[in-house]
C-alpha cells in the first residue's frame, strides 16, 4: 500500500478475498478483457469519434508504453485535468497499466486547487486539455511547475473541444525545467510493464465535503473492480445498453456507479458530452438512443423544464440515476410521468458507500427513500450524538465500512482520527434514518442545519415543504447569523407565476404540520441558484449573501452559458448554467 494510506486490516481484506468480492484483477487490465470479449463492439462515443472495444485497447496499450518510455513510473502521481473527452478514459487506463496513480481533478480548478493537489500527492505529472473554454491551462500547469518541486512532465491536449491540434514537432522545456509534451505524443509500441500489486492504491478521487480544499480518497484496484461490478448487476446493466456521461467524468457517480467503467464491464456504448444541458443532453439521447445516464437534483428539475415544451425523442432512456444531494420527494414523483423513464434513487459518496433503489421496489420507496445498499458485505449504522445506534425511523449521522469505502484520507492522519471510528466506521457526515424494510432515506448532512434558538433545523426538511407550495419551483434554506437566537432560517426561492408573500409560505407550511420554530423568518426571491462544478446548489454562496443581501445586487442573470465546471469557486454567480437559453 502507497505510504500515507490506511490499508483495511487483514481480517477484513482475507474476509473480502475469500468472498469472492476482490479477485485481484487491476483496472488497467480490463481494457484487454473488454477488447476480446466485445471485439468490434462500440465502446465510446464523442460528437463525431466512435470508438471500438478494440480500437479503445489499442490506443491504451500504445500510450501506457509511451508514458513508460517517456520515465513514467509505477507509483507515480499524475493530476489528470481532462473536461469530459474520449481522452480522459484512454489516459486513465494508460495510467493504471502502466502503474502511475491519477488524481481526478476538475475541469474548472485553477491554481489553489491545483498547488494543493500536486503537493499534497507529490504529483510528478500534469495531464491538461491546453487551451479549453478560453482558459490557458498550459500556462497555469507551468506556473505550477515553478511553484511545485515535484512537478517535471506536462502532458497537453492542446486543442479546443477535445480535438487534437498542432502541438510542435516534440516536446518543450517549461521555464522551471518541466517538460511540456503533446499528449498525442505519449505512444510507442508496446512492451511488457511491471505488475502493479491489485490492493494498492490504483488513483485518487477528491473528497466534495464542506473545507475548502478537497482532501484525496485513496481507491484501490480491488475494491474499485468491485464497486463498478457490483453497481452493474444491481442496475441489470447488459450489453445493449448506452449509458450517456452528462456529468463531469472525474466524478465517481460518472465514472463507476456503474458509469464509464461499470458500461464498459458489460460490453455496452459510453456516449460523453461536455455538459448536462439538457438541449444537448436530449439530441445525444435521441441520437444515441441512450438507455441510462446519472444526474444531480438541479440538472433533473431542468431536464423536466425542457421536456414539458420540447420534442426531442427520449423513448430509449429507461433509467435515470438522481443522486449527489438530496432528492424532494415531489421532484422525485415527477420523474417517472413526465421523462417516461424508470427513476434510480442513488445516495453514494467518493469515499465509497453505495445505495441504490432496484428495479421491482414499490413507487412509494423509489419517490421517498434511496434504496439499499449494493453490497451485502456493506456495514451501516445509524447512532446518535454518542455514537449509540438508534432504532429504524430515528434520524442520526450515518456511519459506514465495507469492501469499496475507505479506511482513511491520504496524508491527512490528524483529519482520520476525527472521520473514523475505532473499529473503522466512516462518519460520513450524513443525516439518515433507516425504514422498518431496511431503506436509507438520506436527511441531510450534519452541518446542512439551522441550530434556532438553541433547535437545531434540517435545512431539507424546510425546502421539502417549501417545495409543495405551487409558487416555489426551487427552494433552498441557509442559516443567517442573529444576535438573539443565534441562527434565524433564511429561505431562497425560485417562484412560479406570482411571488407568495413570507406570511403565506409560513401560513402554508404550518398548515402541513411544520413546527413554529422550523418556519422560515425570512424569504429572498432569485432568478436561480449558484452552482457546485457538480451541479449542486452552493450553499456557501448562498450563505454568504445571507450575512451581506447586498450582494444579491450582482445576481444578474449572465448574458451566455457557461459550464459551470469551468466557474471558479470564487467566481460563481447567480447565473443559469445548465437551464435553456430563453427563446
Amino acid at each position: 500500500m502507497l505510504d500515507g494510506c490506511t490499508p483495511w486490516p487483514e481480517e477484513f481484506a482475507t474476509l473480502y478475498r475469500s468472498e469472492g468480492l476482490w479477485r485481484g484483477e487491476r483496472l488497467g487490465d480490463l481494457p484487454r478483457t473488454w477488447a476480446r470479449t466485445f471485439g468490434d463492439r462500440t465502446a465510446l462515443v464523442a460528437g463525431d469519434l466512435r470508438l471500438s472495444y478494440r480500437d479503445l485497447e489499442n490506443r491504451i496499450d500504445r500510450m501506457a508504453a509511451g508514458f513508460h518510455r517517456l520515465g513514467v513510473e509505477p507509483g507515480d502521481r499524475i493530476v489528470l485535468q481532462l473536461p469530459n473527452v474520449p481522452e480522459f478514459v484512454i489516459v486513465a487506463f494508460a495510467l493504471f497499466r502502466a502503474g502511475a496513480k491519477p488524481v481526478f481533478s476538475l475541469a474548472s480548478h485553477r491554481a489553489n486547487e491545483i498547488r494543493h493537489l500536486c503537493e499534497l500527492s507529490g504529483a510528478s505529472g500534469y495531464v491538461v486539455p491546453g487551451v479549453y473554454r478560453g482558459f490557458d491551462h498550459t500556462a497555469l500547469a507551468l506556473r505550477m511547475a515553478d511553484e511545485v518541486a515535484s512537478l517535471r512532465q506536462i502532458f497537453v491536449l492542446n486543442a479546443e473541444n477535445g480535438e487534437e491540434s498542432d502541438a510542435g514537432s516534440g516536446a518543450e522545456t517549461g521555464t522551471a525545467g518541466a517538460t511540456v509534451i503533446p499528449l498525442a505524443r505519449v505512444d510507442a509500441d508496446p512492451v511488457p510493464l511491471p505488475d502493479s500489486d491489485p490492493s494498492d492504491v490504483a488513483f485518487f478521487l477528491l473528497s466534495g465535503g464542506t473545507t475548502a480544499l478537497p482532501k484525496l480518497i485513496p481507491r484501490t484496484h480491488d475494491d474499485y473492480v468491485y464497486q463498478t461490478g457490483a453497481v452493474a448487476e444491481v442496475c441489470e446493466l447488459g450489453a445493449d445498453d448506452v449509458y450517456l456521461a452528462a456529468l463531469p467524468v472525474e466524478f465517481n457517480f460518472t465514472w463507476g456507479c456503474p458509469g464509464v467503467v461499470g458500461t464498459l464491464g458489460q460490453g455496452g456504448t459510453v456516449v460523453l458530452v461536455e455538459t448536462p444541458v439538457a438541449e444537448d443532453c436530449f439530441r445525444a439521447i435521441e441520437r444515441e438512443r441512450v438507455t441510462v445516464t446519472s444526474v444531480v437534483p438541479t440538472v433533473a428539475q431542468l431536464w423536466l423544464e425542457e421536456a414539458a415544451w420540447g420534442e426531442a425523442d427520449l423513448s430509449s432512456l429507461r433509467v435515470l440515476q438522481i443522486g449527489g444531494a438530496r432528492l424532494q420527494p415531489e421532484l422525485a414523483a415527477r420523474i417517472e410521468p413526465e421523462l417516461g423513464c424508470r427513476l434510480q434513487q442513488v445516495f453514494g459518496m467518493a469515499e465509497g458507500l453505495l445505495s441504490m433503489s432496484r428495479k421491482g421496489d414499490d413507487p412509494e420507496s423509489v419517490v421517498q427513500t434511496q434504496g439499499r445498499p449494493i453490497s451485502p458485505a456493506d456495514e451501516v449504522r445509524i447512532v446518535d450524538e454518542h455514537d449509540a445506534e438508534v432504532p429504524p425511523g430515528v434520524t442520526g449521522e450515518l456511519l459506514t465500512r465495507g469492501p469499496y469505502t475507505l479506511r482513511g484520507y491520504y496524508r491527512a492522519e490528524e483529519h482520520n482520527r476525527r472521520a473514523f471510528t475505532e473499529d473503522g466506521f466512516y462518519r460520513t457526515g450524513d443525516l439518515a434514518s433507516l425504514t422498518p424494510e431496511g431503506n436509507l432515506v438520506i436527511e441531510g448532512r450534519l452541518k446542512d442545519v439551522v441550530i434556532r434558538g438553541g433547535d437545531k433545523i434540517s435545512a431539507g426538511e424546510v425546502e421539502g415543504h417549501l417545495l409543495t407550495h405551487p409558487s416555489v419551483a426551487r427552494a433552498a434554506v441557509v442559516p443567517v447569523p442573529d444576535e438573539f437566537l443565534g441562527e434565524r432560517i433564511y429561505a431562497f426561492v425560485v417562484h412560479r407565476g406570482e411571488k407568495p408573500a413570507l406570511a403565506e409560505l409560513k401560513r402554508a407550511l404550518h398548515e402541513r404540520g411544520l413546527a413554529e420554530f422550523k418556519l422560515p423568518d425570512r424569504v429572498e426571491f432569485v432568478e436561480d441558484f449558484p452552482l457546485t462544478p457538480l451541479g449542486k446548489i452552493d450553499k456557501k454562496v448562498l450563505a454568504a449573501a445571507a450575512k451581506d443581501p447586498a450582494l444579491s445586487r450582482d445576481w444578474a442573470p449572465a448574458p451566455s452559458t457557461p459550464d459551470p465546471r469551468d466557474i471558479p469557486d470564487h467566481e460563481k454567480t447567480l447565473v443559469r448554467p445548465l437551464a435553456r437559453q430563453e427563446r
